[in-house]
């Protein structure tokens, strides 16, 4: 569904589109790393931590590059 340019994103869209970003991040940035810290028993708690700082960090600046190729696209 192709829009004009310059049209502005219709509300049931965008509400539905914030859903869906907020639960990727939340998804991406609290839990991911938060199972990575208690449920990961093969390693160490500082390697478990580091690891999860590392994912935390590269998590965010993947979201943040998607979510810029996603507004460069005028899909957000």
């Amino acid at each position: 569904m192709a829009r004009e340019p310059g049209a502005a994103l219709s509300w049931p869209r965008a509400v539905v589109a914030t859903a869906v970003i907020a639960a990727v991040g939340v998804g991406l940035l609290v839990i991911v790393p938060n199972l990575i810290v208690t449920r990961l028993v093969g390693l160490g708690r500082d390697w478990r931590v580091t690891l999860a700082t590392v994912w935390f960090f590269g998590m965010l600046v993947a979201f943040a590059w998607l979510l810029r190729r996603l507004q460069a696209r005028r899909l957000i």
